[in-house]
């Protein structure tokens, strides 16, 4: 099922500087959609088992084209809404790192500067040493911290309903002993953006919910992205209903009502595929960072985990797609939903949401796939 949308705005940016100055983009049929991409979600469905898959998809126009496959929920059978809210997960990371990075844009924060200054004697335990770890190597996932979330290893759904503070969370992984010295590989670990997070609240004096809120979203006016409060455990509606299960043999389990506590600035967020295209369209744009900052922010390592081309900056991935050149974003992955998403130069976004985590590996290339078919194919 498709649903097409015109997002024609004026200037640079198709998303953010209409957004900013406050005008209503005006409807307009777009071009036909294309079939290949509806057929990737239903493949996804029919196929990979996911309940749902939701998809927008933004062409260098600014016209985008929502797409749904599946049911919103598995025992009403109910039709899944276009564009409907979704967990992002790590794409929460994004923001987070943008937040920090304009902290660094203002003279506030030492991109090279060790943890320490900010977060003094925090980052202490088995190797792990603040003093010896710096901004970037958070940001870049090159600290050697140790994963607090190895606790989940067992399953996510005992802890459903558990309530986590930030500190309670680092304190998990501080009992473990540091992956590696600070700066020798790279390692995608939660931990990082746990202490991304406590910076910006050490520095700004504020909570790190409000800091991302005011700064990053507000600012390019995303109506539809949000971070969870203290105990708001829902997804807004419309949204289809998300399921997890820890053990493959058993029935699925709905987790929409989820604590989302235990991914903090690591991955708490809530968005829609439409406004995830809009968010990531706007920080390639430079709507977002200084160019310094964001240059920093584009300056990566080889990954090759991600995929062909496989890159990792500071909480910014890229990688090459099969149709040429490469498209930056980040993915996120949380108990009920699983999205991978990305932009291009040219202004062309893609993002893809199912409603389970893929649990197994052909399944999360089909979803990745999908992405690169959304980015590729013109309509």
């Amino acid at each position: 099922m498709t649903n097409s949308r015109s997002r024609k705005l004026t200037g640079a940016s198709v998303l953010a500087l209409a957004v900013l100055a406050g005008p209503t983009a005006t409807a307009a049929l777009a071009d036909a959609p294309a079939p290949a991409v509806q057929k990737a979600l239903d493949d996804l469905v029919s196929k990979d088992k996911f309940p749902a898959a939701l998809a927008a998809v933004q062409d260098g126009d600014g016209n985008t084209t929502d797409y749904v496959a599946g049911v919103a929920d598995l025992k009403t059978k109910t039709e899944v809404p276009a564009d409907g809210y979704v967990r992002i997960g790590s794409n929460t990371k994004t923001f987070t790192s943008v937040t920090l990075l304009q902290l660094v844009g203002e003279g506030k924060v030492k991109l090279d500067g060790p943890v320490e200054t900010y977060l003094p004697g925090l980052l202490r335990g088995k190797g792990v040493d603040g003093r010896r770890i710096t901004v970037r190597q958070v940001l870049q996932h090159t600290s050697g911290l140790p994963e607090y979330t190895d606790f989940l290893a067992e399953g996510a759904l005992p802890y459903q309903h558990s309530y986590f503070q930030p500190r309670d969370l680092l304190d998990i992984a501080l009992k473990k002993k540091a992956q590696f010295p600070p700066g020798d590989k790279w390692v995608y670990t939660n931990t990082n953006y746990l202490v991304a997070g406590l910076i910006i609240e050490k520095v700004t004096k504020r909570p790190a919910i409000e800091e991302i809120t005011k700064r990053t979203i507000e600012r390019i006016g995303l109506k539809e992205t949000y971070f969870p409060n203290v105990g708001d455990q829902r997804v807004r509606t419309p949204h289809a209903k998300g399921y997890h299960r820890d053990d493959p043999k058993k029935p699925m389990t709905d987790v929409t009502v989820f604590e989302p506590s235990q991914a903090w600035t690591a991955g708490q967020m809530i968005s829609t595929p439409s406004d995830l295209n809009r968010f990531f369209t706007a920080l390639l744009d430079g709507k977002l960072l200084k160019p310094k900052q964001l240059k920093q922010m584009r300056t990566t390592i080889k990954v090759p985990e991600l995929g062909p081309g496989g890159q990792y900056g500071l909480g910014l991935s890229g990688v090459t797609l099969t149709c040429g050149g490469t498209a930056w974003g980040h993915g996120g992955a949380i108990p009920g939903y699983y999205t991978t998403n990305a932009a291009t130069e040219d202004g062309r976004a893609a993002a893809i949401a199912v409603t389970h985590l893929p649990t197994t590996l052909p399944a999360r290339a089909n979803v990745e796939k999908a992405l690169d078919t959304a980015l590729c194919t013109k309509s």
